[in-house]
């Protein structure tokens, strides 16, 4: 079953380069404004008659989208924090969103830019509820631990998705998630664009970073081992992984559409059924990926897909991207991967667990887990 080759590719656009869609990247190609439509359309090298339909959470095109983010909070479309009797609260201070997506920049420390965004919070405001949130779902492994945080870059590491994100918050009147957002059930026109180009959850330096460390292990003589990417979508997160020198098989069964494909070799195949008994070429993975991590990112609901995929793996690792409340976005419904794991898979420790960009209304996280039995 040797991968499906096909070049990366976004529909409508005659020349679309992966490579040279980062080489030329700038946080400044990112919206300026509200300007979705022309942003996206330049960078992706789009018509500007562009009428493509993103079909996700709803169906929409750029003009539609550009018109719902004219209208501002109009109808209800930033009500994403509400007092108990459901009364929308006054939007965040954009002083206040900036402190919060700079949480996630290359050029901080995590762990001290969240203590910073609760220090500097007003009493009972939303980024103080934020910030308290954000810190009681933080997971960090003791000090002794192989795999740690990386130094913050006085060169910021490039992902486009990133920016998008960025801009999205503060367009939004976003500040992060709270307990609340799990009862949140709206959305805004602006995820179909961004699950299109990048994928349905933001990478990270940090979790790119920690992904690398679990792969390369604590001993520099070993092989680094590789990915198993099950479910891997549009490719953005195996080729953020590749371009740090990470090998990953990206295995999807392309039950859904993207309109743009960020590599060219994605394995078309059920994923239980690799991990089961990887194909000729994947021999060396093992019988149910056991020489390599497995990587689930904004894994599906549905049929049981996540807990039939962590049952067939035999490896050492898991490491999740997606949902750290009970909303039933990803992977569980009614309850976290956390909690499940602790309950049908407790031979794995919850090794790691921090917060991801999270779009309006969502609230995201990394996780890693380790067979410690």
């Amino acid at each position: 079953m040797p991968p499906k080759r096909t070049k990366p590719h976004t529909v409508g656009s005659a020349s679309f380069d992966p490579d040279k869609f980062f080489d030329e990247w700038t946080s400044e190609r990112a919206p300026q404004g509200n300007n979705l439509q022309t942003a996206v359309i330049d960078a992706f090298n789009l018509k500007s008659t562009d009428d493509y339909v993103y079909h996700a959470i709803a169906s929409v095109t750029l003009p539609q989208v550009q018109s719902a983010i004219n209208h501002g909070a109009s109808n209800g479309m930033h009500a994403w924090y509400l007092y108990d009797d459901a009364k929308k609260r006054d939007a965040p201070p954009s002083a206040d969103i900036k402190a919060y997506t700079d949480i996630f920049l290359s050029t901080t420390v995590i762990t001290k830019a969240l203590t910073a965004f609760a220090a500097n919070a007003k009493k009972e405001s939303t980024r103080a509820e934020v910030a308290k949130h954000l810190q009681s779902n933080l997971h960090l492994p003791p000090t002794s631990s192989k795999l740690a945080l990386p130094s913050k870059l006085k060169v910021p590491h490039k992902n486009p998705y990133l920016d998008y994100w960025i801009w999205s918050c503060q367009c939004l009147e976003w500040t992060g998630p709270t307990p609340g957002t799990a009862m949140i059930q709206q959305s805004h026109h602006i995820l179909p664009v961004l699950y299109h180009h990048f994928g349905c959850v933001c990478p990270t330096y940090d979790a790119l970073s920690l992904v690398q460390q679990v792969c390369r292990g604590s001993n520099k003589n070993d092989a680094s081992k590789s990915i198993v990417e099950v479910g891997s979508g549009n490719g953005y997160w195996a080729y953020l992984l590749r371009r740090i020198g990470l090998t990953v098989h990206a295995v999807d069964n392309e039950a859904s559409l993207w309109r743009t494909t960020w590599i060219g070799d994605t394995i078309i195949a059920d994923g239980i059924s690799f991990l089961h008994s990887p194909p000729g070429p994947y021999k060396e993975l093992g019988k149910g990926a056991n020489n390599a991590v497995l990587l689930l990112v904004y894994p599906q609901v549905t049929a049981d897909f996540t807990g039939k995929v962590i049952r067939a793996y035999e490896g050492d690792t898991i490491i999740v991207a997606g949902t750290q409340n009970t909303n039933g976005f990803t992977a569980f419904k009614g309850e976290t991967i956390a909690e499940w794991m602790a309950r049908e898979r407790p031979e794995y420790e919850r090794i790691w667990q921090i917060p991801l960009p999270s779009f309006a209304g969502k609230d995201e996280a990394f996780f890693i887990f380790k067979r410690v039995v």
